[in-house]
C-alpha cells in the first residue's frame, strides 16, 4: 500500500438541420451521449486537432483537412489557395463539411475565418446557410451585440426563419434568455416558424433542480407557437428525470411521448434502459435493450457503448460479447469503448476477458491518461484483488499519470473488500483532498463504488462512515432508490442502535419503502430501551 500515499437540396436540408442542431448541446448534458454512465472525462484541448485514422493520407483530396492542419497564425487563405493550385474548385459542400468538423473540433475561429473567406472571396453565391454560419461563429467569439449587427447587415431575402432561428439560438447559448424570447414573439409577429430546438436549448437551461419549475410554460409556449413535438425535446426530458433518478417521472415523460403520438427513437429506449438498469429493475430494463436492438440504426458507436453498459448490468455475457465484436467493426474503436468494455466484462466476473481488453488497449491505444488506468483499477478493486490493482497503480505513476478522486475511491473500495480498513480510511481520505467535478460525482460510477463503499461500513456496523458517505450521494439525489436507503438502515441494525425516524427521513427522502425496508425497521424497533 506503499504505492498509495506516493501517488442537392437532401444535402442542403441535412446541412439546414445541422446547423439549427448547434447549439443543442449532445443530450448528457443533458442529451444522450451517457456521460452519466461514466466517470471518464477527456484531457483533450478544445483547440487540438484531432485526427481519425486514414486521414493523413486522404489531406489532397479534404479542404477541411487542409484548414485544421493550418499551423496557429496562419491565414485560413493559405488552405484555399493550394487547393485552388491543385485544380480543385471550391464548392459549397466543401464548405459545409469543413464548417462541421471545425464545429466538432471546437475550432470556432477557425471557422468564422473560413466564413468571413467565403463572404469576401465569393466562390460561390452565398446563400442563407452561409449567412448562418457566419452569424453562429460571429456571436460565438464575438457577442451578440455584433451578431445582432452583422444580422441587420445581411441582404434581406436571406434575414428568413433559418436566421432568426440561429440568432435565437445563439442568444439562448450565452444565457441571455429575455433577448431570445424577444426575438421569438417578434418571429412569430413575422410569421416565422420557431425550431423544436430553440425550445430544447431552453429546457436544458433550465434543467437544474431549481429552475425546473420554468419547463412547463416553456413546453406551454411551445404549444401556443405551434411548434411540432419533437422525440429530442421528449429524450431530454426523460434525460432530466433521469440524472434526477425519478424513475415514475421518467415513465411519466416517456406516456406522454406516446400520447402525443411521437415515435421513440434508440436514444429514447437507451435512456429508459440505462435509467431502469441503475435503479436495479433489470426485467423492465431488459425489455427496454430489446427496443433499443430493435431500433438501433447503422453502427452507431455511441448506441454500441450503451449496449455494451447495459450487457455489463444484465451479467449477459454472449450479448455483450457479440456487441464488442461488433464495436471492433467500426473504422475506429475509440479509448473509451475499450473502457466500457473492460468495465462490462469485469462486472460480469470475466476478470480474464477484461484483462485481455486491458493488454489490446495498452499495445492499440497506449495509456496517456488516468482514465484508461482507473477502468483496470475499478475491475481489480471490485473484487478485492488489491495486489493487481497496486501493480496498476503503480504502472500508472510510471506512465507519469497523475491518480485522481476517481482513482482513490477506487482504490478504498479494494482495501475495504480486502479487510484492509486503516488503509482504506487513509486513502479515502487522499481522496478527498482533489477537487472532483460535480459530474464525475453525480455519475453512475461513482455513485455505485460509494455505494458499495457504504454497504462494507453498514455491513461492520460503522455508522458513522456509512452516515458520511450517505449524505455525499444524497446531493446527487441517489438516495431516492429504496436499495440505497435499505444499506443505510442495515448500518444500524449490525450497530443494535434504535433510530426512530428512519423510516420518516426515508419517506421525506424520495424513496418509497419496501418488504425489506419494514423487516429492518422491525429488527432496529428491537434496541429500543
Amino acid at each position: 500500500m506503499r504505492a498509495l500515499a506516493v501517488l442537392g437540396r437532401r444535402w442542403f436540408s441535412q446541412a439546414i438541420h445541422r446547423t439549427l442542431s448547434i447549439s443543442c448541446p449532445p443530450l448528457y448534458q443533458i442529451p444522450c451521449n451517457f456521460d452519466f454512465l461514466c466517470t471518464y472525462t477527456s484531457n483533450c484541448s478544445p483547440e487540438k486537432k484531432i485526427l481519425e485514422p486514414g486521414e493523413e493520407q486522404e489531406a489532397p483530396k479534404s479542404l477541411s483537412l487542409r484548414i485544421e492542419k493550418l499551423a496557429r497564425g496562419e491565414s485560413v487563405g493559405l488552405a484555399f489557395q493550394s487547393w485552388m493550385r491543385e485544380g480543385f474548385p471550391i464548392h459549397r459542400g466543401d464548405i459545409f463539411h469543413a464548417i462541421n468538423r471545425l464545429r466538432k473540433l471546437k475550432l470556432n475561429k477557425r471557422a468564422l475565418e473560413v466564413m468571413e473567406w467565403v463572404v469576401r472571396e465569393r466562390p460561390y453565391r452565398p446563400k442563407e446557410l452561409d449567412y448562418s454560419y457566419l452569424l453562429e461563429f460571429t456571436t460565438k467569439l464575438h457577442g451578440i451585440c455584433h451578431g445582432e449587427k452583422l444580422f441587420t447587415r445581411i441582404p434581406p431575402e436571406f434575414q428568413n426563419e433559418l436566421l432568426y432561428n440561429n440568432l435565437v439560438i445563439a442568444c439562448l447559448e450565452k444565457g441571455v434568455i429575455r433577448l431570445s424570447l424577444d426575438y421569438m414573439k417578434k418571429m412569430r409577429e413575422l410569421g416565422h416558424p420557431i425550431s423544436h430546438l430553440v425550445f430544447n436549448r431552453l429546457i436544458i437551461l433550465h434543467s437544474s433542480h431549481g429552475r425546473r419549475k420554468m419547463i412547463p410554460k416553456f413546453l406551454t409556449l411551445m404549444k401556443a407557437y405551434k411548434t411540432a413535438p419533437h422525440v429530442s425535446t421528449y429524450n431530454i426530458l426523460m434525460k432530466i428525470e433521469a440524472n434526477e433518478h425519478n424513475i415514475e417521472g421518467l415513465v411519466k415523460v416517456f406516456d406522454e411521448m406516446k400520447m402525443s403520438k411521437v415515435e421513440p427513437n434508440e436514444i429514447s429506449f437507451c435512456i429508459l434502459a440505462t435509467a431502469h438498469a441503475v435503479a436495479r429493475l433489470y426485467t423492465v430494463a431488459e425489455a427496454y435493450v430489446e427496443d433499443v436492438e430493435k431500433s438501433r440504426t447503422g453502427d452507431n458507436w455511441s448506441t454500441l457503448d450503451v449496449l455494451i453498459i447495459l450487457y455489463g448490468y444484465l451479467g449477459k455475457g454472449k450479448e455483450l460479447e457479440r456487441t464488442w465484436t461488433m464495436v471492433q467493426e467500426l473504422s475506429h474503436v475509440r479509448s473509451k469503448s475499450y473502457m466500457l468494455a473492460i468495465e462490462a466484462f469485469g462486472r460480469i466476473g470475466q476478470l480474464s476477458r477484461a484483462e485481455e481488453l486491458w493488454l489490446e488497449m495498452k499495445s492499440i491505444k497506449g495509456l496517456k491518461s488516468t482514465e484508461p488506468f482507473n477502468s483496470m483499477l475499478s475491475v481489480y478493486c471490485k473484487y478485492g484483488l488489491i495486489k493487481k490493482a497496486t501493480a496498476v497503480f503503480r504502472e500508472m505513476e510510471i506512465n507519469g499519470c497523475k491518480p485522481n478522486a476517481i482513482t482513490f475511491r477506487h482504490l478504498a473500495l479494494g482495501c475495504l473488500k480486502a479487510e484492509l480498513v486503516e488503509e482504506a480510511l487513509k486513502t479515502l481520505e487522499m481522496g478527498m483532498h482533489l477537487k472532483t467535478s460535480n459530474k464525475v460525482k453525480n455519475s453512475t460510477p461513482w455513485l455505485e463504488t460509494t455505494l458499495s463503499i457504504i454497504e462494507i461500513f453498514a455491513e461492520k456496523g460503522d455508522i458513522a462512515n456509512a452516515e458520511k458517505f450517505f449524505e455525499e450521494i444524497a446531493k446527487a439525489k441517489y438516495t431516492r432508490y429504496t436499495f440505497v436507503y435499505n444499506t443505510l438502515i442495515k448500518a444500524y441494525v449490525k450497530a443494535k442502535v434504535y433510530f426512530p425516524s428512519l423510516l420518516r427521513r426515508m419517506i421525506l427522502g424520495g424513496a418509497k419503502p419496501d418488504a425489506e425496508t419494514y423487516s429492518l425497521i422491525k429488527l432496529i424497533e428491537q434496541f429500543q430501551t
